[in-house]
């Protein structure tokens, strides 16, 4: 037996586990090098749910549609990526874990944020993985010191053994906040943006890769980084995220923590604190 495994119990003692999401020590203790959020929180938290739309995994609210049944986004015109992974829907726990993690300077969480998205990603996508994250503007990076998306891809392929690509993408311009603004808008806006390094070039080229980012809003930054990488010739590209928005005029269906409780929501598109 390691010392760590000896030694964890007497540290746990002194220094409770505590939850990523509120800080609150968590009771009884959590096993060593656990991400696991406190009962409160746990239960507070969206996950997922199924069946799903066979291109993007939008949570339906039906549960009589086929396996490739395709909801009206998807029907209306198919995504440029090979699907979409979330760990979480965007609600209370996920916006104030992406939000710390974003604009708190509380880069300890995305060590858990990424091992629990690494988790859910399951077997969607093969060992020659490139982890890739969504860049940031370098006057954004400088301003903020950080990438969150970085540090969370960078989580993912340590727990899933894949290589990690930080400087893949490149936000080649500025952008403007990308919120208020409509699809057509916003796709304008993101023209031309984002680019590949071009000494990745030959290395992605017929790779699978792992596009990561904290959160899923309209998609369109998410599109252009995809377009980015298959011009270069990526091979299948992944989307994953922390957390979802679901659109506010959408009916899904949600899992509440473990308590396997169906409910109804759609999340209030006026919310101070959703992302652009």
């Amino acid at each position: 037996m390691s010392l760590r495994l000896i030694l964890a119990p007497i540290v746990d003692f002194v220094f409770p586990p505590r939850c990523p999401a509120c800080g609150d020590a968590i009771a009884g203790g959590a096993p060593a090098g656990d991400d696991a959020l406190c009962a409160d929180c746990w239960t507070k938290l969206k996950l997922p749910g199924e069946p799903s739309c066979a291109a993007c995994q939008r949570p339906f609210g039906a549960d009589h549609l086929g396996v490739d049944a395709l909801c009206g986004r998807c029907l209306t015109q198919l995504p440029c990526h090979d699907g979409i992974v979330a760990a979480t829907i965007y609600g209370d726990i996920s916006r104030q874990m992406v939000l710390d993690l974003k604009h708190a300077g509380r880069i300890a969480l995305a060590g858990p944020m990424g091992r629990t998205l690494a988790a859910r990603i399951g077997d969607r996508t093969g060992p020659d993985t490139i982890v890739v994250p969504v860049p940031l503007h370098r006057w954004r990076l400088w301003k903020r010191g950080y990438n969150q998306s970085a540090l969370m891809a960078k989580a993912i392929a340590k727990a899933r053994g894949w290589a990690h690509g930080p400087d893949v993408l490149r936000r080649v311009r500025a952008t403007p906040s990308l919120g208020g603004l409509n699809p057509a808008e916003r796709t304008r806006a993101l023209m031309g943006a984002i680019a590949i390094a071009p000494r990745w070039r030959d290395r992605i080229r017929g790779r699978s890769v792992l596009l990561v980012d904290d959160v899923l809003t309209s998609g369109a930054t998410s599109d252009a980084c995809v377009r980015a990488l298959k011009a270069a010739g990526a091979g299948k590209v992944l989307f994953a995220c922390y957390a979802r928005v679901i659109d506010g005029d959408a009916v899904v269906a949600l899992n509440a923590g473990q308590n396997g409780v169906a409910q109804t929501e759609a999340p209030g598109a006026n919310d101070p604190g959703r992302p652009a």
